[in-house]
């Protein structure tokens, strides 16, 4: 896979690989060709941002589940 370019820095950055893999795994679903080479920089920005937007669903989703496990969050 190729570097990454972003400028956004992990907060934990044993996460960027777990984020890496979901990228691929949505373009999939939304049957997107993820390029071969890793760089996203020759897609189209409409694939690009509905990748990023349903990552950012995925994280969401996630992050409610925890929440309500966990009980009262304040």
């Amino acid at each position: 896979m190729a570097q990454n370019r972003s400028s956004n820095t992990l907060i934990v950055p044993q996460a960027n690989a777990a984020l890496d893999q979901m990228k691929y795994e949505v373009a999939q679903e939304l049957g997107i060709q993820a390029p071969q080479d890793g760089y996203w920089g020759h897609m189209a920005t409409r694939d690009t941002g509905a990748i990023g937007g349903n990552i950012t669903r995925r994280l969401v989703q996630i992050a409610e589940q925890t929440l309500a496990g966990q009980g009262n969050y304040r």
